[in-house]
């Protein structure tokens, strides 16, 4: 046993500062990742600072700034850091604004796990690699210098997009595919104040710095998400591929927004991929080719296959693109015949 200093933060301000003080500090929220990895030996922090007396536990409306529609409207809703993933999920309004949020968090976890972990900590949990939970192998991400074990051994969950030669383990999160595919926003606060990054630069891909799974300053808290209304994010899906229906990891997910003219063509898409990649992997090129296009199955089967051009596979990892095109295929004709999940 390693002791440790434990601290209820009273606020926001004094977790920062007892995190920000300390390099071997570490937040604790619901725990369902760190405690794992502290029973584990992964990792081996000096003290826990407890944010989940904070508040940052309510889903409120974002109102659109006074003017900028005519009427200073419902613009969107934040989601506190420490919103259960189970309270997120039954919430009337992200249900029928954002289906694609409530899918993922569905396909998460079991019932318990989300009762228990937060929106901030789902996003910032850390990879399920075999080797990276078990400190008797090398791992790059844990002590970094030390080899990645899974170049070369089990390599069924790898990446195929975005990898390195230092670290080839994806991102396991559902809940951050959904949020990449909304362009969500990252409200944090830090030793110097309160800052927001778009979500796609919340997660970085692994270089040769495979220990920093995201761009966050030791120290900064998030503090809430914030989702913007459309008409993509209303007729929204999300469809996860694994090995069993109960509490398993993706091998491969997509989450999807879809906007039709009338003439049902596309005006907006929004594709994430998740299982991928060292982060969720926004599909950028994928929606580029089918805005102003019918979305069929040819032309969507096409649009993913220049995503995929860069992919790189082997043995273990060669059923990957096929299975990701056939998933992203399936969850945008879900869209046009369904017209999204509720």
């Amino acid at each position: 046993m390693r002791e440790l200093t434990y601290l209820a933060a009273p606020d926001p301000a004094a977790a920062v500062a007892a995190v920000a003080g300390d390099p071997e500090a570490r937040f604790l929220a619901g725990g369902t990742n760190l405690v794992d990895h502290l029973k584990l030996g992964v990792a081996r922090p000096a003290s826990l600072v407890d944010v989940r007396r904070l508040g940052l536990d309510a889903v409120e409306e974002l109102a659109s700034p006074a003017g900028a529609d005519g009427d200073g409207g419902p613009a969107g809703l934040r989601v506190g850091a420490n919103v259960r993933n189970s309270d997120l999920a039954a919430d009337r309004r992200v249900r029928e604004r954002f289906p694609v949020v409530v899918r993922a968090l569905l396909s998460g976890a079991s019932g318990q796990i989300r009762n228990q972990a937060t929106t901030a900590g789902n996003l910032l949990q850390r990879t399920r690699c075999v080797y990276f939970t078990d400190v008797t192998t090398p791992c790059n991400k844990r002590e970094p210098g030390s080899g990645c074990s899974a170049i070369g051994g089990y390599g069924r969950y790898n990446a195929i997009l975005g990898a390195s030669p230092d670290c080839v383990t994806v991102h396991p999160s559902d809940l951050a595919v959904a949020l990449a595919a909304l362009d969500a926003e990252v409200v944090m606060l830090g030793a110097d104040g309160e800052r927001r990054v778009p979500f796609a630069e919340l997660h970085r891909l692994p270089g040769d710095r495979p220990q920093d799974d995201t761009t966050l300053r030791h120290g900064e808290l998030v503090t809430a998400v914030d989702l913007t209304d459309s008409p993509a994010a209303r007729r929204s899906h999300y469809l996860k591929v694994r090995d069993r229906a109960s509490y398993a990891f993706a091998l491969v997910s997509v989450a999807a927004g879809l906007e039709l003219a009338e003439d049902g063509t596309v005006t907006d898409v929004r594709i994430a991929w998740g299982g991928v990649a060292h982060k969720p992997w926004r599909a950028s090129r994928a929606e580029e080719l089918l805005r102003g296009r019918v979305p069929d199955e040819e032309t969507v089967r096409a649009a993913a296959e220049v995503e995929l051009a860069s992919a790189e596979v082997d043995e273990q990892t060669a059923y990957k693109p096929a299975m990701v095109r056939n998933a992203t295929v399936a969850a945008l004709l879900h869209l046009v015949r369904e017209g999204g999940a509720r």
